[in-house]
């Protein structure tokens, strides 16, 4: 239907960011409207100098696409790839009565309409229309609604893309030069590699302390309770605490003396002083337990839990969630909001009525307030889109959009729901231990008193948790709808020790974080945007200064060189306290409260307080010792670890050897770094070549291990004449080691025969027949056909008469040229296809699949310890990069008509 504002007939042209949301909104909007996308921003910074246009190439801020001399004023360019998209709009503009610019109503979103109305330069009416829900009635009520720019809006987004662009320009060279080229820093990115180099440094620096304590098994007598036993553990003896982890510092070491350290010797003579002993209830208390229903989705709270219940990367998450909104499924997904609309609310009201009956559901609506300072923007939560919400059933999705939508209104639908109830119970036993030996050094042999303590939980209404159950980070932690049975007993009661036993415990460092650990953190601490959180991840995992290690995010030895750097020389940019206020800043500039040239001058030149600016941190850069910055000595050794251009490796007087490359920062410990050592150099010399006189070793290089020949030393050119060029220097012969062979084993011989790869086999039919090891394993050649030989020993030992016989038969295409080699593991389903996982070994390594999808393992990963939640995680990945089906188009032939009255 027509808007109600501009002229009532015409055509109206609609820009919106992607395809699929473009196809959408036009089955909503009919005739007299031409949907269409921009395909994201249509300009930017420039990226590299080939971009910068010509007037401005000898500009000394051109580099920076900012003129940091002049209002920070921002160079902007068409994108090259989208030049060819604007001309299009531009065409389509020309046939046009009125634009409306339909993009998404977040920062990003408005930022991009203004890019388009900058750009396009209509000559009709502009219109901003806004709507956080495709479906018919948001896209006709946004059209019949709509609203002006918003340039507070579009002034905070500039401001922060000219901060990273400063950001980024001016500190990843200084990374080039100090620490290894093509690194990159980023404003927020840094930040987030130092939290993890932070964690891992606690792990490095942690000390385990080993504790015991004692677990009983209490019987109460009376066997038709049920139950009528149940677990409890030590927690007093003569009237002190016994040690638990949480009284251990990271030192390993007590935090207070005020409590009963219990090493194996005094917990095993305990249980024997307790044989017989007699035991009571000394208390019971009992509490009412409620358990609230989990707010609707927000952004980071989404992310959290696809990765917790469903494996998912923020990044695919995101990605998911993007298409289930452009579908129409459910409302925009970059949202701090946790509030539902009055529809939303009737819609999960009425469908926890119809699924669980008018008994779960409160008298009145549940209303939630956003705990997230500064929240952004004015949107709902993360909810099923429409008046009414479809079942994942009635959706007719599939795969991974069926399992985030089905998700995503579960929330929704318990967050209206009535609250889980029960009885918490908290129990201490009291005994008294025989006469005999003594339990800690000092003590006498009197009767000890000892104090046992459990805890149960019973559920009488499960009320929100029939629909939904939250995970957790810590695997070890019970579910919130788990129970735990105890018997029904009274102060007093008489208790007989079924089974005693000493536990012992050891503490353990802080965990690694995952990426819903990562992100709660960031947004914890307000650093970055929750629409930022994805990739941000994203980069420091493709920069390689993080790696999974199953889901645990483990920063590289390089990671640790950049945050070194960083904290010594530009502390102010990677400090945390520092970062949530740029994020404030940007809110206040949003929010009118603040301008964006004084805060980026502040930012750049530094303040009138003093503070010191980005560009004088960057101006001089000679006190920075290079090797300084990527040394970290071992502690207790002698040895050092060292981040070189070719990766990092250890030092110690000069000699080195290489880290191995799936090795975590907190396994290098002194005695692993002195087994590295201990370890055959890969400089071994094999004796020398009879034919040539050239020493024959075997090397350990970047790419694996190999033998080689020392060639002599170049003589000094004579006078007056050049030094032979690099290109045109005598190569020593090198050859790859089998992967039956290793560097302590290998001979002579065997090194010989490898340095004769290539191998001439011989001819036919005029045609030379070579045997050589390829990226896809050994093979014989001739001219541009070749055939694969089984095994690498057969490269030489191939004869010529075995090569026609090769020849002669037809080429195996695919993954016929072998029998299939038997899975090395078997993981279990696949969440989203329902089909087995397994591993198996490829060309390029071992790899996870189910049979439709295959995903290489990352680095980090193993064989022996990848789980199923982390193959159903490279899977997914791996499905979302798979190219999409080509499609033919049929260009539509423009109309003609008359240009509409311009007002």
């Amino acid at each position: 239907m027509p808007a109600n504002n501009g002229n009532a007939g015409g055509t109206r042209l609609v820009i919106v960011e992607s395809p699929a949301k473009a196809k959408t909104i036009a089955g909503y909007l009919g005739r007299g409207y031409i949907v269409e996308s921009s395909i994201g921003h249509i300009r930017d910074l420039p990226e590299k100098a080939d971009d910068i246009p010509e007037k401005y190439k000898g500009e000394a801020w051109a580099r920076l696409g900012v003129n940091v001399d002049h209002e920070f004023e921002p160079l902007y360019v068409v994108n090259p790839d989208k030049k060819s998209q604007v001309s299009k709009l531009k065409q389509l503009l020309k046939e046009a009565d009125e634009l409306y610019l339909a993009t998404d109503e977040d920062r990003e979103g408005e930022a991009i309409a203004w890019h388009l109305r900058e750009v396009l330069k209509p000559k009709v009416p502009v219109h901003r229309m806004v709507f956080h829900e495709i479906t018919p009635h948001a896209i006709q009520d946004a059209v019949s609604n709509p609203r002006d720019l918003n340039l507070r809006l579009v002034d905070a987004q500039e401001t922060r893309r000219i901060l990273d662009r400063l950001y980024g320009y001016e500190v990843s060279p200084v990374l080039w030069k100090k620490v290894k080229p093509r690194l990159s820093a980023g404003r927020v990115q840094s930040v987030a590699t130092r939290l993890v180099v932070e964690r891992e440094r606690e792990r490095m620096a942690f000390t385990a302390a080993n504790y015991w304590d004692l677990q009983a098994l209490f019987d109460t007598g009376r066997a038709a309770d049920d139950p009528s036993t149940f677990t409890a553990t030590l927690t007093g003896v003569d009237g002190k605490r016994v040690a638990q982890g949480r009284d251990f510092a990271s030192t390993g070491r007590l935090k207070s003396n005020d409590v009963l350290h219990l090493d194996e010797a005094s917990a095993t003579a305990l249980v024997g002083r307790l044989q017989g002993a007699s035991y009571a209830v000394r208390s019971v208390e009992r509490k009412p337990y409620t358990r609230k229903p989990y707010a609707p989705f927000r952004t980071t709270t989404l992310q959290q839990e696809a990765s917790r219940k469903l494996g998912f990367s923020a990044k695919y998450t995101m990605q998911i969630a993007q298409r289930l909104y452009e579908n129409g499924f459910i409302t925009y997904m970059r949202t701090d909001s946790i509030t539902l609309s009055e529809t939303a609310v009737t819609a999960a009201r009425s469908q926890a009525i119809k699924l669980y009956g008018s008994a779960y559901v409160p008298d009145k609506p549940r209303v939630y307030t956003s705990k997230v300072k500064n929240a952004q923007e004015a949107h709902e939560a993360i909810r099923p889109s429409g008046e009414e919400f479809r079942t994942p059933g009635e959706t007719g999705l599939a795969g991974d959009m069926f399992r985030l939508y089905e998700l995503i209104w579960q929330r929704t639908v318990a967050s209206q729901m009535k609250d889980a109830v029960g009885e918490s119970v908290s129990v201490k036993v009291v005994g008294t231990s025989s006469a005999q030996g003594s339990v800690s050094p000092g003590t006498t042999p009197d009767p000890v008193n000892v104090e046992f303590s459990a805890t149960g939980r019973t559920i009488t209404f499960y009320g929100f948790l029939k629909a939904y159950v939250e995970g957790a980070d810590d695997p070890s932690t019970d579910r919130d709808d788990s129970e735990k049975r105890l018997p029904n007993l009274s102060e007093g009661d008489r208790l007989t020790a079924a089974e005693l036993n000493a536990l012992g415990h050891s503490t353990k460092p802080p965990a690694r974080y995952t990426e819903a650990s990562l992100v709660k953190e960031l947004e914890d601490r307000e650093i970055g945007r929750p629409s930022t959180y994805a990739s941000i991840i994203g980069t420091i995992l493709d920069r390689g200064y993080v790696f999974k290690k199953g889901t645990a995010l483990v920063p590289s030895f390089l990671a640790f060189a950049v945050v070194n750097l960083l904290e010594q020389h530009f502390g102010n940019l990677v400090d945390y306290d520092f970062t949530a206020e740029m994020e404030k800043v940007l809110d206040d500039i949003a929010n009118d409260r603040a301008e964006r040239v004084p805060e980026l001058r502040r930012f750049y030149f530094g303040g009138e307080d003093g503070d010191e600016g980005l560009k004088e941190m960057v101006t001089d850069l000679g006190e920075i010792d290079a090797k300084e910055i990527s040394s970290f000595p071992i502690k207790g050794s002698d040895i050092v670890i060292r981040v070189g251009r070719y990766g990092p490796y250890l030092d110690r007087d000069g000699a080195r050897v290489n880290i191995p490359e799936d090795m975590t920062p907190d396994e290098l410990t002194a005695e692993k770094a002195e087994e590295l050592f201990s370890r055959p150099s890969g400089d071994r010399e094999l004796g020398v070549d009879p034919s040539t006189g050239r020493m024959i070793v075997a090397k350990d290089g970047r790419f694996g291990p190999y033998v080689t020949e020392v060639l002599p030393e170049e003589p000094p050119p004579a006078d007056g004449k050049k030094r032979t060029k690099k290109a045109d220097a005598v190569k020593p012969r090198t050859g790859s080691l089998f992967k039956t062979m290793t560097l302590d084993t290998i001979t002579l011989e065997q090194a010989l025969k490898l340095l004769t790869l290539p191998r001439l086999v011989g001819n036919i039919d005029g045609e030379e027949v070579t045997a050589q090891n390829g990226r896809f394993g050994p093979y014989i050649k001739k001219g541009t056909d070749s055939r694969s030989l089984p095994s690498e020993d057969d490269l030489l030992t191939v004869t010529i008469e075995q090569a026609k016989e090769l020849f002669a038969q037809p080429k195996a295409r695919g993954r016929g040229r072998a029998a299939a080699a038997p899975p090395l593991r078997e993981l279990g389903d696949d969440p989203s296809s329902k089909k087995p996982v397994v591993v198996k070994e490829g060309r390029f390594g071992p790899y996870v699949t189910d049979g439709e999808t295959n995903a290489s393992l990352r680095k980090g990963d193993t064989v022996e310890d990848i789980t199923i939640e982390r193959a159903a995680e490279l899977l997914a990945e791996r499905r979302e990069r798979a190219p999409a089906p080509k499609r033919t188009t049929t260009r539509a032939k423009p109309t003609t008509k008359k240009p509409a009255a311009k007002s």
